[in-house]
């Protein structure tokens, strides 16, 4: 033991009882019930002890002392007469000879009290940040966090992965997301970027011959917070594997993945190998997302054809989509507040009827679809008591999946919630039409290998198909409507990359100027590679059973990119301006 204590304040146990102990922490809490007589508790990272004060001479120490102060504890521990069975150390309590203080709190009041910190402002808690860290429940999340990253380390080594780092500071590169820049004091007018992804670089060292590679890899995006995405920096399990296929990467996942979740989770019930394969096109048309929560048993079901000439305006001649949800006991009111619910989240209106438990449709929407009820019935395999749930027009298929998680989870009996349920989504489409160019991009990873290589461009540059029907040998990996990582089969061959960029309008030229190393390392013998890179931050908060992925950061940056603790991002001297040939035009916003 160290020689500041002698043991933690989550140790002692009725055994040590007639022990002379040295314990340190903070002091938690005092409750003076006497003159010379207080119980104190004294907290440390291990857990609580109670402390009792029995004479003045200690008693003046505790009295002159704010809570959250550290102090020193030496005396003998007992055992309590009055137990605690819902603390470890509940058993006995320490009576101090002597009481040193190591670290005094100089505020009479606290932001929020410790033990409650989660209930208070996220502003106040993210400013004090390390006084949230000192609640019990909040410091779990961060000791699970190193937990997990501990293991997964250990599983990669195992499947024989190399852990090698990859550079911070890089070359700016068009990855789908703001770079962070960094100016090159060295080099005027030129900047570095923090790698929004070391995707780069891992192909490199599968190319210089490295078979198997992995890192907990920092990323940097310059884009908006979500509840499952922080602001500037995360943490992912970047993977990559040489001579390898699409198989080969689900087959690690599928091994390293199930134990942890099962082993750290909030839930101990995870899939087992294989995980379920779906189609991009065929998650979309059945649960409306391409990140589906398979907890959850609705389905959607496409009708179109039964409204070409529907007498309701909102469907007729629309694409139309049902979801029916079986013995569903939702009141009117309770489904007209959750339709209103889904249209905030879709930005699409959504209907119902029901079939009643005379098999009669009612509510809603039921004039109107009375008419066709037993192709319905048919379509849909109608019984009585289910609630129809119906999404129309262009937007019908993001309504629908909103419909689903919406109504799975307040419907009772649709969610499996304790338990998790993960599944690959394959077949993404290569291209796609930009809503803002209105022309032909990449769909995700301009690295991905197209599916039928070289001879499936060739043919969409001859027009004899649709560059949009072509898909790409890649994948994401969902948990319980989670996107977990997006990978992919690589495009490793020059001549395929080069083609694949001529269809969205960029020569081989572009390519070279912007992945200069890439291309000319391919041009030197590539393997063929493969990999992955699961999120650490979003695989730990499913773990953990949060909401938002600011629980289980260490230091999170609130919703604006903003670290109110240290203050960042901040402004800088003129001098350090001006070293890098910097200067800040136009008005500038102050926070």
């Amino acid at each position: 033991m160290m020689q500041m204590r002698t043991h933690t304040c989550g140790e002692l146990r009725l055994a040590n009882a007639g022990q002379r102990v040295k314990i340190v922490g903070w002091m938690e809490n005092v409750r003076v019930v006497g003159q010379n007589f207080a119980f104190v508790v004294l907290r440390d990272f291990y857990g609580t002890t109670q402390v009792v004060v029995e004479n003045q001479e200690m008693m003046d120490i505790i009295n002159g002392l704010n809570k959250e102060s550290t102090i020193s504890v030496e005396g003998t521990v007992r055992e309590r007469a009055s137990k605690n069975p819902k603390q470890a150390t509940g058993d006995m309590e320490v009576v101090p000879e002597k009481i040193e203080v190591l670290g005094r709190c100089r505020y009479n009041s606290l932001p929020f009290e410790i033990n409650r910190s989660r209930e208070a402002d996220e502003t106040q808690r993210l400013k004090y940040r390390y006084l949230d860290l000192r609640n019990p429940a909040v410091k779990s999340n961060i000791i699970l966090r190193c937990q997990v990253v501990s293991a997964l380390r250990a599983a990669m080594t195992q499947h024989g992965f190399l852990e090698i780092t990859t550079p911070i500071l890089t070359a700016s590169s068009p990855e789908g997301a703001r770079d962070y820049l960094v100016p090159a004091r060295k080099h005027p007018g030129k900047f570095y970027a923090l790698p929004q992804a070391p995707q780069q670089f891992k192909q490199l060292l599968m190319t210089a011959g490295f078979d198997r590679y992995f890192q907990i890899a920092p990323c940097f995006r310059d884009e908006d917070a979500r509840g499952d995405r922080s602001p500037g920096e995360f943490y992912q399990l970047d993977m990559e594997m040489a001579f390898a296929t699409q198989e080969d990467v689900f087959a690690v996942l599928e091994d390293v993945l199930p134990p942890i979740f099962a082993k750290f989770g909030t839930y101990n019930v995870a899939s087992s190998a294989p995980f379920r394969r779906i189609a991009y096109r065929d998650a979309m048309e059945t649960y409306g997302s391409d990140k589906p929560d398979l907890r959850i048993d609705l389905t959607c079901k496409n009708v179109t054809s039964l409204f070409a000439e529907s007498e309701f305006e909102a469907l007729r001649g629309q694409t139309v989509k049902m979801v029916p949800v079986s013995d569903c006991k939702l009141t009117r009111k309770q489904i007209d507040k959750l339709l209103g619910d889904c249209e905030v989240q879709s930005g699409s209106k959504a209907y119902w009827f029901k079939m009643d438990e005379n098999g009669q449709l009612a509510g809603g929407i039921a004039k109107f679809v009375t008419g066709i009820q037993e192709q319905l019935t048919q379509a849909l395999d109608l019984k009585p008591n289910t609630l129809v749930l119906v999404a129309a027009g262009a937007a019908a298929t993001k309504s629908v999946g909103v419909l689903i998680k919406t109504f799975g989870v307040a419907c009772e009996g649709h969610m499996d919630k304790e338990r998790y349920e993960f599944c690959w989504i394959v077949d993404f489409p290569m291209y796609e039409i930009g809503d803002e160019s209105g022309q032909l991009e990449f769909c995700h990873n301009p690295f991905s290998m197209p599916s039928g290589g070289l001879e499936v461009l060739l043919k969409a540059e001859r027009g004899e198909i649709d560059p949009l029907t072509i898909t790409a040998d890649q994948y994401d990996l969902v948990c319980n409507g989670v996107e977990l990582s997006s990978g992919a089969v690589r495009n490793h061959d020059p001549e395929i990359m080069v083609k694949a960029f001529e269809l969205v309008r960029l020569g081989e030229e572009d390519v070279k100027k912007k992945f200069p190393a890439m291309y000319n390392a391919f041009c030197y013998g590539a393997p063929p590679h493969a990999g992955i890179a699961p999120g650490v931050d979003r695989m730990i908060m499913l773990l953990a059973g949060e909401s938002s992925i600011r629980e289980i950061i260490p230091f999170p940056m609130n919703k604006n990119a903003q670290d109110i603790m240290m203050g960042a991002p901040s402004t800088v001297e003129q001098k350090q301006l001006d070293e890098l040939h910097i200067a800040i035009v136009g008005d500038v916003e102050e926070d």
